[in-house]
């Protein structure tokens, strides 16, 4: 089933199960409402009075209508005052509500119109890729393995119609293929998060990076653990030792067709379960580490999405691949190693180990690649939800052009990020009397966010634009965001996409 549409129709030339309204506090009983009114013979302003329905910030009212005899259902979802500027994050929130409640009156379809570009500051296209990037990602449900279904589990996804002029349709077709193209490959990543360990080990996340190269015309090579080995990458070895499943780079590249053109580097986190190695993790909750490979699902995702989007800049992407477990050859406290850059680092917490994979693999791609700039991404560091909260991953970068264009691409795509310190006044907490630094900071120092990206700073070639972002707060069951369910949330797909569309602008 298409999920949505664009109809140069009016509301009551559509052939829906029910209407959908995005209302102001000023204006509840809009225009079109009204037409609906005076066909069903209902008195729906005073319902509206009735309900103490006020158009509120993700305030909601439904009820049933006869048009030409049949019963249809409105949802009115508020947007707030437009007497102050909406934040794009409210109306992806309104855009989540009216899913879910269309959802539980198990409609079928939903006709809506956009609200009034006025109210935000975006323009038309925007909105409409806003619009559908949220509604596909709402739809999202993790079910498979669900004999049974009930409730919201059973329901069909509801498809979307959305009236617009005919000057508006070129500007909200484009707005809408690509915020579905997105969010279509966010759902990807979330799947593959949700997937249990026992299912999603290194190998099948290299095979699903395969399927996409095949699938998008890229370039991709996968390195096996004796590659991995023969290459000097101690840190990924390290971390693969306590495993009996192979440990894997893959390394995917999306060339544009220009010599000149900037090349983009991605690094993704991808250990595919985290019990925290021989420093081993409370029982409590172990069960959610199956989602530390997020930043590599993210990666591999927006890769299938730039190669459909052919954006004009060249993109390598390297993802690390491995499982932290504990046996009888796993790497242990104290151990001394040497990645691929040729430094060496003190294992004070096998728990540490994101940084370790991803010091060689930032070693790899930056020394092996001229690159303009360089974004990893991984669930790093439980310390940074203290930090940001559930609601914004944490951003590291000494590089100021950095810092912005990943902010901007954040703010824009709905992957909110947050700056944090990162002075240098903070590798002293990753000394080590033994090795060149340790994995693990002092925690005289506090700041393990911080000092685990500076950790990571060792292993960029020197003069390469970088950024760090640690999605450890925003990658899974994020609260009170009405268009995720419980479990992955995709974080870093739409981020990474408008990161490498937008570089040229």
């Amino acid at each position: 089933m298409e999920k949505i549409k664009i109809i140069n129709k009016s509301f009551l030339e559509t052939d829906v199960s029910g209407y959908g309204f995005f209302v102001t506090e000023e204006e509840v009983f809009p225009k079109d409402l009204k037409k609906l009114a005076e066909i069903s013979l209902l008195p729906i302003d005073q319902l509206i009075k009735e309900r103490q329905f006020k158009g509120g910030k993700s305030e909601k009212l439904h009820f049933p209508v006869l048009i030409n005899n049949k019963i249809k259902h409105v949802v009115l979802v508020g947007l707030g005052s437009k007497e102050k500027t909406i934040e794009i994050e409210s109306y992806r929130g309104a855009v989540g509500t009216l899913y879910r409640t269309a959802e539980c009156l198990k409609l079928k379809s939903l006709a809506v119109s956009l609200p009034v570009i006025s109210l935000f500051k975006t323009d038309l296209e925007d909105l409409a890729k806003q619009t559908a990037s949220t509604w596909v990602i709402a739809s999202y449900n993790f079910d498979e393995f669900m004999s049974k279904k009930t409730g919201a589990e059973k329901n069909k996804e509801v498809e979307l119609e959305i009236i617009v002029a005919s000057d508006e349709h070129k500007a909200v077709k484009v707005g809408v293929d690509y915020g579905c193209v997105v969010a279509e490959a966010a759902n990807m990543a979330r799947r593959w998060i949700d997937l249990p360990a026992n299912i999603v080990f290194p190998t099948y996340l290299a095979d699903r990076a395969e399927e996409v190269a095949k699938s998008g015309g890229l370039k991709i090579q996968i390195f096996g653990e004796k590659d991995v080995i023969s290459m000097g990458m101690g840190g990924l070895e390290a971390v693969s030792k306590g495993s009996h499943r192979d440990c894997h780079l893959v390394i995917m590249e999306y060339n544009c067709g220009k010599k000149t053109a900037p090349t983009i580097g991605l690094v993704g986190k991808g250990v595919t379960f985290d019990s925290g190695g021989l420093s081993l993790k409370p029982a409590a909750s172990m069960e959610t580490m199956k989602e530390d490979m997020s930043g590599a699902a993210a990666v591999i995702a927006a890769m299938k999405v730039i190669s459909e989007l052919k954006p004009k800049v060249n993109v390598i992407a390297a993802i690390p691949l491995t499982e932290n477990l504990p046996s009888g050859t796993a790497t242990k406290p104290g151990d001394i190693i040497r990645f691929y850059n040729g430094k060496t680092a003190e294992i004070l917490n096998t728990d540490a180990e994101g940084r370790l994979i991803l010091a060689d693999a930032l070693a790899y791609i930056s020394k092996n690649y001229a690159l303009d700039a360089l974004l990893d991404i991984a669930t790093l560091t439980g310390a940074c939800i203290y930090a940001t909260g559930p609601f914004f991953s944490g951003l590291m970068s000494q590089d100021q052009k950095m810092l912005d264009r990943v902010q901007k691409a954040g703010n824009s795509s709905g992957d909110a990020v947050w700056s944090l310190p990162f002075i240098d006044d903070y590798r002293a907490a990753i000394k080590s009397p033994v090795a060149d630094i340790s994995n693990c900071g002092s925690p005289r120092y506090k700041a393990g966010t911080s000092t685990a990206g500076l950790f990571l700073s060792n292993f960029v070639e020197e003069g390469t634009p970088w950024a760090h972002l640690d999605i450890a707060p925003t990658a899974f069951n994020v609260p009170d965001r009405s268009y995720f369910r419980s479990g992955a949330t995709g974080v870093g797909v739409r981020l990474l996409v408008d990161f490498v569309m937008n570089w040229e602008k």
